[in-house]
């Protein structure tokens, strides 16, 4: 008793002391916050303005860097958390022109204010100050001039809280999007399927001793071992072979014949562009996409025959479990009402959605377009799915006047978007009013730090880590549309478009600029 009668003595001094440091400090503060008050009004607007873009800068390069300390796997229920190798490293991209990503890049967290939201101090939703038409044209119309951008060239930009376009130059133009018609087909896959929807690889019985794996188009099933540390896993054929196994082995069976069933998706398999690293035949059931490498993501040797690899691989499993399949796999139709004994569901398609446009993955947006002309009874091929995302999007009322839809994923030329949709897209992602469409946001890439910007902005410190958008590139194409907080910390929509280009980086270059103008201007 008496060593604890000290200890509270001690402790109640500590207090004291403690409380009376913290009024002196608080007193400290407060006097630096007036004195620094005092000085900021009386500091000309073009220098505050400099000082706000400084202090953003800053506090994105330490919200990235404590992204990256706290990073701990790629998907959390459908939100991307964070992933874990360095931030500069350049994706893969595929279906763009960009060198192989030795890792994966960390997201950076939100540093101003959050979509929709009102700046700090400020009285209400959208109070910080609207940039000008006549502001916004002063600062991009010089850059669309640029000779590095094709002869066909539009924009628009979309003021968030107030849902009206602040500038525009030929944004009611159908251009070539490459990549960025992704944007469309997320919009579409949400609208009709929700974010919580899965997509369910199953097993069932065929028959006596002969079992079907049914494919239902999850992109990202895999054959690997789980990645270490991720909070969530996408579905994998090895927990559906110890799934299988078990149902087997309960029912004293040890020898089965297998079948796979791929007659979810109709049409042809192989994209117009033909055989591509970066993508694989369009299939129901695949694993890995149809990689012959360790890849993940990017472009890569893919497997001429997904569904049979897959269902080779998923032989060899069972094998392993104790399970003989007699024979080799071969190509089946499960009985209909089939027993079904296995079953393994993919991440929602929120996450589906995230990874899709973070790395420009056209496996998964071909997988998406179809999984919408599914949702919405159409033939789930090429023409089934880009018909269902055009309905998809006619539903939310969006600017469809020249759009077309060849595929999902944007390697297909024929695809055509205006800047008004692709801007109008991204108004309806970042409304308060539509969550279910957050993941098109969330997933965008941010600039200098992940995804297939990670290795653009280095040399535009107004658009690094402020700017998140799609990038699109197709020989003679460049597109980028996205979001962006700009110096007074309104929310900003952006597309960018052009078609012709002969130098390819340079069109990238401007493109950038435009986009970090954006995030500098205070244009009023």
């Amino acid at each position: 008793m008496p060593e604890t009668g000290k200890w509270q003595v001690r402790w109640q001094s500590a207090q004291r002391s403690g409380r009376a440091a913290t009024r002196a400090a608080v007193r400290a503060a407060q006097s630096a916050v007036d004195a620094a008050r005092q000085a900021w009004e009386a500091t000309p607007r073009h220098t505050r303005q400099t000082w706000r873009l400084t202090a953003v800068s800053a506090a994105t390069g330490l919200a990235v860097a404590l992204a990256a300390v706290a990073a701990a796997g790629p998907w959390d229920s459908g939100q991307r958390t964070a992933e874990r190798a360095q931030a500069g490293s350049m994706d893969g991209a595929s279906g763009e022109h960009h060198a192989a990503d030795p890792g994966r890049a960390p997201s950076a967290p939100p540093v101003l204010p959050a979509l929709g939201d009102a700046a700090p101090g400020s009285a209400g939703r959208g109070a910080a100050p609207v940039p000008t038409d006549a502001g916004l044209a002063d600062a991009l119309s010089p850059l669309l001039k640029d000779p590095a951008l094709g002869p066909l060239r539009t924009a628009s930009v979309l003021d968030v809280a107030a849902g009206r376009e602040v500038f525009g130059e030929g944004q009611g133009k159908a251009a070539t999007p490459a990549s960025t018609v992704k944007l469309a087909t997320a919009v579409a896959a949400l609208s009709a399927l929700g974010p919580d929807h899965r997509i369910d690889t199953t097993v069932v019985m065929g028959g006596k001793n002969r079992i079907v794996l049914v494919g239902g188009g999850d992109p990202t099933l895999t054959a690997r071992a789980p990645r270490h540390g991720a909070e969530e896993q996408p579905a994998n054929l090895r927990t559906l072979a110890d799934a299988t196994a078990r149902a087997l082995k309960k029912r004293h069976t040890t020898k089965v014949g297998l079948g796979y069933d791929t007659g979810a998706y109709t049409g042809p398999v192989l994209h117009p562009i033909g055989p591509n690293e970066n993508i694989a035949p369009v299939t129901a059931l695949m694993a890995d996409e149809g990689r012959l490498d360790d890849s993940d993501h990017g472009t890569a040797p893919r497997s001429t025959d997904p569904a049979r690899d897959a269902a080779r691989t998923f032989a060899g499993l069972l094998h392993e479990r104790g399970i003989t399949v007699d024979g080799g796999p071969a190509g089946a139709k499960a009985p209909e009402k089939a027993d079904r004994i296995a079953t393994v569901r993919s991440l929602p398609l929120s996450a589906l959605v995230e990874r899709m446009l973070t790395y420009s993955d056209n496996d998964i947006a071909e997988a998406l377009a179809r999984q919408t002309a599914l949702a919405l009874r159409q033939p789930p091929g090429f023409a089934g799915a880009g018909k269902a995302v055009r309905t998809a999007l006619a539903r939310q009322h969006l600017p469809l006047s020249g759009a077309v839809f060849e595929d999902g994923s944007g390697l297909d030329r024929d695809d055509k978007v205006t800047a008004a949709l692709l801007s109008h897209l991204l108004l309806q992602a970042s409304s308060p009013d539509r969550p279910a469409l957050r993941p098109v946001v969330t997933g965008l890439p941010v600039a200098a730090f992940t995804g297939t910007l990670s290795n653009r902005y280095r040399g535009e410190s107004a658009g690094a880590g402020a700017v998140r958008a799609k990038t699109g590139t197709l020989t003679g194409v460049n597109t980028l549309a996205g979001t962006v907080v700009d110096a007074d910390g309104r929310l900003l929509v952006f597309s960018f478009m052009t078609t012709g280009t002969t130098d390819p980086q340079g069109a990238q270059n401007a493109l950038d600029k435009l986009a970090s103008a954006v995030a500098n201007c205070g244009c009023r």
